[in-house]
């Protein structure tokens, strides 16, 4: 069966062009390795469905909360469309094992590997938007966002982490943490960053993001979870 008949029916939908849904799970190293391929790699794909997820998931939480300021509906947003939460979705989907991957990426772990789960949701996100319209995207992310938005509510993972892990870190040991970038993967216009955050010479988190801003806040958010964990100790 091929890969791209699995997540149809993992998803209920039958795409008109089914090389659109190839496309979507098509990463660079499998062409690397097989360059007869006539299938181009996903990552126009990816930035596409970036742009969708963006505006699917504003307009969500703008109905969703009609009372939220900017500022509020700006962090929701930025937390549901986080790496790590998007590479969520790509799991409850199972997208890793649908995934067409060269075998020196499969074997390091890539289908597990959330910056390339991001990618590929993101990339079928862009698939489904040109094959099957606007309000299929809306079908399909509404019934993941909704328990998601929960958790990270619950969590307050919306909050500004690092202003968060800068005040607890002052009043623990009268220091500010700083954050150093360890890796940036991918192409320029699709680059996920890698963030560490350390007090003193410790590492206290590390989180991936498409921003070096963005994979800051998330090595904080990790930071404050095992500072939180400490406090309860």
């Amino acid at each position: 069966m091929e890969d791209y008949t699995i997540l149809e029916q993992k998803l209920a939908l039958s795409f008109h062009d089914k090389s659109l849904l190839l496309r979507a799970l098509t990463h660079r190293s499998f062409l690397n390795e097989n360059p007869d391929t006539v299938i181009e790699d996903n990552e126009r794909l990816e930035f596409l469905g970036d742009a969708v997820l963006d505006f699917v998931v504003g307009a969500y939480l703008y109905h969703r909360y009609p009372e939220m300021d900017e500022g509020g509906l700006t962090s929701l947003r930025a937390a549901l469309v986080r790496t790590e939460t998007l590479a969520d979705f790509a799991r409850q989907w199972q997208l890793g094992a649908c995934m067409r991957l060269g075998f020196g990426e499969e074997e390091s772990g890539g289908r597990e590997r959330a910056p390339l789960l991001c990618a590929g949701f993101e990339a079928v996100i862009g698939a489904v938007f040109l094959d099957q319209g606007l309000d299929c995207v809306h079908q399909l992310m509404n019934p993941l966002l909704a328990p998601m938005l929960e958790a990270i509510m619950d969590a307050s993972l919306h909050k500004d982490a690092k202003s968060e892990f800068q005040v607890w870190a002052q009043a623990h040991y009268n220091i500010t943490p700083h954050y150093e970038v360890v890796a940036a993967v991918g192409p320029d216009h699709a680059k996920t960053f890698t963030v560490q955050v350390l007090i003193g010479n410790d590492v206290w988190g590390e989180g991936d993001g498409r921003s070096k801003q963005a994979a800051a806040q998330n090595a904080a958010a990790e930071a404050m979870e095992k500072a939180e964990a400490r406090d309860l100790q």
